[in-house]
């Protein structure tokens, strides 16, 4: 008889109900299951939106070369290569260097521009992107232009490379003197 007690215990003890009953069923508090899809997507969600915050933008940096940058121009009538240093914008439109800055046999680097003096009175502009791999030049020393990335050099009589892996030429801006400002021409 004890037996028989028993497997009549076990027998309430069996599952009843189908699989796709069960599937099918609500859960006792809606809303609340998780499912480890569900969390999978949350926390993938969370780690795509903190690499989103990382990649913001700023409005004052430094440059891979160690340079400084501003992504915000500065006003009107401030002092600098914009004007001739009295707030007045230069007569023959905007100055990209002022001429006693630019030292003979050499150069300056001035926004997005390289900016020559190869000899006495006369200024060659060009552009600051290396032409290997896109790095800023960020040298101009004995008569070269140098790029720190990969050690392209670069005349600056004519932006052509001297040396390095670089095969093409900055790209070359035509400027004037205009009083004592360097403008494009």
């Amino acid at each position: 008889m004890r037996n028989q007690a028993l497997e009549d215990n076990k027998m309430t003890d069996v599952q009843t109900r189908t699989d796709a009953e069960l599937s099918t069923e609500e859960p006792k508090c809606p809303g609340t299951a998780s499912t480890r899809r569900g969390v999978l997507l949350g926390a993938g969600g969370l780690g795509a939106a903190c690499v989103l915050a990382a990649c913001g933008t700023s409005t004052s940096s430094t440059n891979s070369n160690g340079t400084d940058f501003s992504d915000q121009p500065a006003p009107a009538g401030s002092a600098g290569a914009q004007n001739d240093g009295t707030g007045n914008a230069a007569a023959g439109g905007t100055a990209l260097a002022v001429a006693a800055d630019v030292p003979e046999g050499g150069g300056v680097i001035k926004g997005d521009l390289v900016i020559t003096q190869p000899v006495a009175g006369t200024y060659k502009a060009f552009s600051k992107v290396c032409t290997h791999a896109g790095c800023d030049v960020n040298k101009i020393d004995a008569g070269q232009i140098s790029c720190p990335c990969h050690n392209s050099k670069f005349s600056i009589e004519t932006g052509e490379p001297t040396s390095g892996p670089a095969t093409k030429a900055l790209t070359e801006t035509k400027v004037k003197l205009d009083g004592d400002n360097i403008v494009a021409a």
